[in-house]
């Protein structure tokens, strides 16, 4: 008898695994309505939303993609990433992973945890790779739901790059699911800083807030004309960075740097985490956390690391001003002029040729030449000039320019209308706009224009 209660007595001082514990806070956060409502949601919502608009007359020709969801279904996919590295993913790591502590707080249930487990190690363990796990399959669900509704609705046609390359369906989908994949290091930043106010500001609402915040400062950020260093030094840099894998050749550096800073962010803010979980003092059942203390141990380390990545990254880099140069639009806007000429040879049913044979060329300034043609805007204005096979005279084409501070720029046909007017064309999936009218275009803001 003696014996038995010695060896009930070991088992219950006996610390439970980190694989068990997972698996508690795991079934812990997918038994939450609102759980299983986003999983719901993500997995269903974007095909609905997809096949929807790619059905109607009207497309989201503003947004990236937006005007080629009539003629592919692998756009529907793309628009549905631009929307969720703005608005769902920074929402959706708040009400996981910035809830994931703090609702022990609410809830009371600290002793019992600690008591079950005995250690807090490895219950942050359990927390943060439950949470990580949910986050996953919500994005997986993102994509695979965009990806499916596009292609049932639409079909499987090549897509048009950003430098008016096509991509073969094949490519189109390995395209889109590695920039699926590349938003990822992110979402798991945003998911880190929210796991670090869930355990500094203990039940205020202000952790369950913190990513979508910090999301928003930085989206904010992005907006406005800073300098290209600070614009990749901050994560949510590698929620724009992906569009350079849709040019020919693909702009991978600021999209490697976007998803190096936004990990070191990741590393960062867990390793916050996980040291202030363990020097809490888990005997004050009235722990509502600390506005002072999430700035001093958790605010000005994050703000340290912007600093130091601005300062590496401009050495590194040698970027200077906004990165965007009258050469590098130019050089751009000829580039995707060239492609998407091609483009509307095959669809008129015009004798082929080749941009070599083209010798496409953009001059293009900002508003006069009494202005300095650099930097974001919606005063661009290019004149494209390109020469046809046994024809000596030039033919050009005048563009204005719609540039933001990420790169983008979308160019709008002002004449001739024979060449960038809004007529329509027939292609194998229907009428569709000439795709010279309007089209988008992506400048590596650290590439380095050659000059002359």
């Amino acid at each position: 008898m003696t014996a038995t209660i010695a060896d009930d007595n070991v088992a219950a001082a006996r610390r439970v695994s980190v694989p068990r514990a997972y698996r508690f806070e795991l079934v812990k956060l997918v038994s939450q309505w609102r759980i299983r409502l986003l999983v719901l949601a993500c997995w269903i919502a974007p095909a609905l939303f997809v096949a929807a608009v790619s059905r109607q007359s009207t497309l989201p020709s503003d947004t990236l993609f937006g005007r080629w969801m009539h003629a592919t279904g692998w756009a529907g996919a793309l628009v549905t990433l631009g929307f969720a590295g703005t608005w769902a993913l920074p929402l959706l790591t708040s009400v996981v992973a910035g809830d994931v502590f703090s609702s022990e707080d609410r809830l009371g249930t600290w002793r019992h945890l600690l008591v079950a487990v005995r250690s807090p190690r490895r219950i942050f363990a359990a927390k943060a790779l439950a949470s990580l796990t949910v986050i996953l399959l919500l994005v997986a669900g993102l994509a695979a739901s965009s990806t499916a509704g596009g292609i049932v609705a639409v079909g499987d046609q090549p897509l048009a790059g950003l430098d008016g390359h096509l991509l073969t369906p094949a490519d189109a989908a390995g395209k889109v699911l590695l920039a699926w994949v590349c938003v990822l290091a992110p979402t798991l930043a945003l998911a880190a800083i929210g796991l670090l106010g869930s355990v500094t500001l203990g039940r205020s609402p202000m952790g369950l807030l913190l990513p979508a915040l910090v999301a928003l400062t930085m989206q904010l950020a992005q907006m406005m004309p800073l300098p290209v260093a600070v614009r990749v030094a901050l994560p949510s840099y590698a929620f724009i960075a992906w569009n350079g894998l849709f040019t020919s050749p693909a702009q991978l550096g600021p999209l490697l740097i976007g998803i190096g800073v936004s990990l070191l962010w990741a590393v960062t803010a867990t390793v916050l985490a996980y040291v202030l979980f363990l020097r809490r003092d888990f005997t004050n059942l009235t722990y509502d956390g600390s506005g002072r203390r999430a700035v001093i141990a958790a605010g000005l380390p994050l703000a340290g690391l912007v600093a130091v990545t601005v300062a590496v990254l401009a050495a590194a880099t040698g970027a200077t001003g906004s990165g965007i140069e009258q050469d590098k639009v130019q050089r751009s806007a000829a580039t995707a002029f060239a492609h998407l000429y091609r483009l509307q040879t095959r669809q008129l049913n015009r004798p082929a040729v080749t941009e070599a044979q083209l010798k496409a060329t953009a001059t293009c300034d900002k508003g006069s030449v009494k202005v300095a043609a650099e930097g974001p805007g919606n005063d661009w204005r290019c004149v494209i000039s390109w020469h046809l096979p046994g024809i000596e005279a030039a033919g050009t084409a005048i563009y204005q320019l719609d540039v933001t501070p990420d790169g983008r720029f979308m160019a709008d046909g002002d004449g001739p209308k024979e060449v960038n007017g809004y007529f329509l064309v027939r292609t194998p999936t229907g009428d569709a706009p000439n795709p010279l009218w309007q089209f988008d275009g992506n400048v590596d803001l650290l590439a380095t224009a050659p000059k002359g």
